[in-house]
């Protein structure tokens, strides 16, 4: 698609193979992972809370610290304008990346989850009032529920939830049934962190704009998983972690509609952010830098957008593909563990088995898994309303990247197997 703003070259796409992924060739890619963990070579199943970071990234962060480390928007200098230009061709490959209209409306930020309070706090405070309706569902991160527990109890708006089934589905009549002429948001998680189900994000979108309601999609889980396309899905806002898209830690991104960025108004105040400034009167920057006060994560931002280009060339309808393999896989060999139950079973899932096992804590189930090399997250997973939805104070939860064997899948169930017999 031709975009209508552009701050650097457009970056050109390298062909693409339908032929299935080498995970063997991909492991090779990602140093940590050769690594020995208690004398065990490592086994990562933990990427749903953050991916590791392929050689491309870290060559992409040294090369930026070592040979044009400097600040940017601010100076004339060599080594400012290099920093600038990677900087903002990061920008571009970033909105290449999810189809946004154009690179302006892609706002650097820590993380998804500032990313959801800077909508909150600004368009939020600026459309939401008293009596209005904000609508999530009962899958949500916490980072998708209490920035909007904040703004109604500041507005005197109303947080209603959309519930889940059995199998951790969005119970679309209650949807339907719910969403009303005072709702004025749609906050949506694309795939959940806690149980894998992948939402109808498309069909609520459009029902959602059905009723004149906006719409921010979380898709912190998704976007390293399978083509997130905003243009396609006609979100308003959408937000994603770069640390869980095999890039840095502390970068993220809030991809906005132009027309409703340039209705909000600022977040915070600073340098780069101002068109003017005088103790009468400051005038704001256009967008994206009206969003972007003080000093951004530069080497942040280069980081990220030598991931995105490293899963596009992978070309993520494979890496779909590989961990559906995967994922099938993973979900036999679990289901033949001993007192083991699968937390989360939609149809449409992708990547994540949340599991209990009998009476065993699921602290206790992880320390031996780590003794054996093996990696999981253990814990409510910054979903304590989903754990409370099943009865449960937390779940053992394995997350799969493109990295990931069914080798490794066989060591997490020797692992459990031991765990069996030592609590039984």
């Amino acid at each position: 698609m031709t975009r209508q703003n552009t701050n650097s070259t457009k970056i050109t796409e390298s062909p693409r193979s339908d032929a299935p992924l080498d995970v063997w060739e991909i492991r090779k890619d990602f140093p940590i992972l050769s690594q020995l963990v208690h004398g065990k070579k490592l086994v990562y199943l933990d990427n749903a809370n953050t991916t590791q970071k392929p050689n491309v990234v870290i060559e992409a962060l040294d090369t930026y610290y070592r040979e044009y480390n400097a600040n940017i928007h601010r100076a004339t200098h060599l080594l400012s304008a290099k920093a600038e230009k990677a900087y903002e061709e990061g920008r571009e490959a970033i909105a290449d990346f999810i189809n946004a209209n154009e690179s302006a409306e892609i706002i650097f930020v820590r993380n998804a989850t500032e990313g959801i309070n800077l909508v909150a706090q600004t368009y939020g405070r600026r459309f939401i009032g008293e009596g209005d309706e904000i609508l999530i569902s009962a899958m949500e991160h916490h980072a998708n529920i209490v920035p909007w527990q904040m703004l109604c109890e500041e507005r005197g708006s109303i947080l209603k939830v959309i519930p889940i089934n059995d199998d951790g589905e969005i119970i679309y009549e209650e949807f339907l049934r719910l969403i009303g002429p005072r709702t004025k948001l749609l906050g949506i998680v694309h795939m959940s962190n806690a149980l894998g189900t992948v939402n109808p994000i498309k069909e609520m979108i459009a029902e959602a704009h059905s009723h004149g309601v906006a719409v921010l999609v979380d898709a912190a889980q998704s976007v390293y998983h399978m083509k997130v396309d905003v243009e396609n899905l006609d979100c308003d806002f959408l937000v994603f972690s770069g640390h869980k898209l095999y890039g840095p830690t502390g970068i993220g991104v809030l991809y906005g509609k132009r027309e409703l960025l340039e209705k909000m108004p600022p977040w915070m105040g600073g340098g780069d952010m101002i068109r003017t400034v005088s103790f009468e009167k400051t005038t704001y920057a256009e967008i994206p830098n009206k969003f972007e006060a003080g000093t951004q994560h530069i080497a942040g931002v280069i980081g990220l957008a030598a991931a995105v280009r490293y899963v596009e060339d992978l070309n993520l309808d494979r890496v779909a593909a590989l961990e559906a393999e995967l994922m099938e896989y993973g979900t036999n060999v679990l289901t033949a563990v001993p007192g083991l139950r699968i937390i989360g079973n939609a149809a449409k899932k992708a990547s994540i088995l949340s599991f209990v096992m009998n009476d065993i804590h699921p602290h206790d189930i992880g320390t031996i898994l780590d003794e054996e090399g093996v990696a999981v997250r253990t814990g409510q997973h910054c979903a304590h309303p989903v754990m409370q939805r099943y009865g449960v104070s937390a779940t053992v939860r394995a997350s799969l990247a493109c990295y990931n064997t069914k080798q490794e899948l066989d060591r997490l169930v020797e692992g459990l197997q031991r765990v069996y017999e030592i609590f039984g």
